[in-house]
């Protein structure tokens, strides 16, 4: 009985399968060029689209950007000029806390303002496990040394609130909060009051919109993970 014995060129398989290696990754030449055309083609479709976008649109979207400036505008007046007669009848708007984070961000100096509200939603913690981790929250963006929007305290509250950081109270923070307090009334307040913001609120004028570099980042509950946040806004 005879054995037949086939053999395969090793070359020509290697050869074979390069080539197909190489077709797969790269296409052939006509494959390529088809590829080329089609994008080019696609680049043209796209920008013609734009060209012949209909002006509407456009305004569209310009309404879009203008949205948040249309919204103050419909602020009364009359509720602007009661935000002068106290700095807490301010605060206790919601558009009058808007404004003054707005100037205090034009002022570099918005971790009060920021504090002062963390200070407010701490006091509504319901267990002590979010008050715990609140507390810690605070302490670590304001409070401590060369925090990341540390606010101007003495050493004697800073201290304080240090000790009781572990086991906090619903008023660890009442000390600091009023400190911060009087520094906006006696300061930042005042100025607020003779700001174009200010008056441009209580003569109904609109309010141009403010691009400044943010010295820190802002300090949002959103940062404590699944504690939700009693505030309604943060800025």
């Amino acid at each position: 009985m005879k054995t037949s014995l086939i053999f395969f060129s090793q070359l020509n398989m290697c050869e074979l399968k390069e080539k197909t290696f190489f077709k797969l990754i790269h296409g052939s030449p006509k494959e390529e060029a088809s590829k080329d055309a089609k994008i080019r083609a696609k680049e043209k479709r796209n920008r013609l689209s734009l060209l012949l976008q209909k002006p509407e649109m456009h305004e569209e979207a310009l309404s879009r950007s203008s949205g948040h400036l249309a919204r103050e505008t419909r602020l009364c007046p009359e509720e602007a000029v009661r935000w002068g007669e106290s700095l807490d009848k301010l605060l206790s708007h919601q558009d009058g806390l808007e404004a003054f984070t707005r100037f205090l961000k034009t002022e570099f100096s918005e971790e009060n303002i920021e504090f002062w509200m963390a200070c407010e939603d701490f006091k509504k913690s319901k267990n002590p496990q979010q008050m715990t981790f609140k507390a810690k929250a605070i302490y670590e963006r304001f409070i401590q040394n060369d925090a990341p929007q540390e606010v101007n305290l003495d050493f004697h509250t800073k201290e304080l609130i240090a000790e009781s950081i572990t086991q906090p109270t619903l008023h660890s923070f009442n000390a600091a909060q009023s400190r911060v307090y009087q520094l906006m009334e006696q300061d930042s307040y005042m100025r607020f009051l003779r700001s174009d913001i200010y008056l441009g609120l209580t003569e109904g004028r609109p309010q141009r919109p403010t691009n400044l570099r943010r010295r820190s980042r802002s300090f949002t509950y959103n940062d404590f993970q699944d504690v939700k946040s009693d505030v309604a806004i943060w800025l």
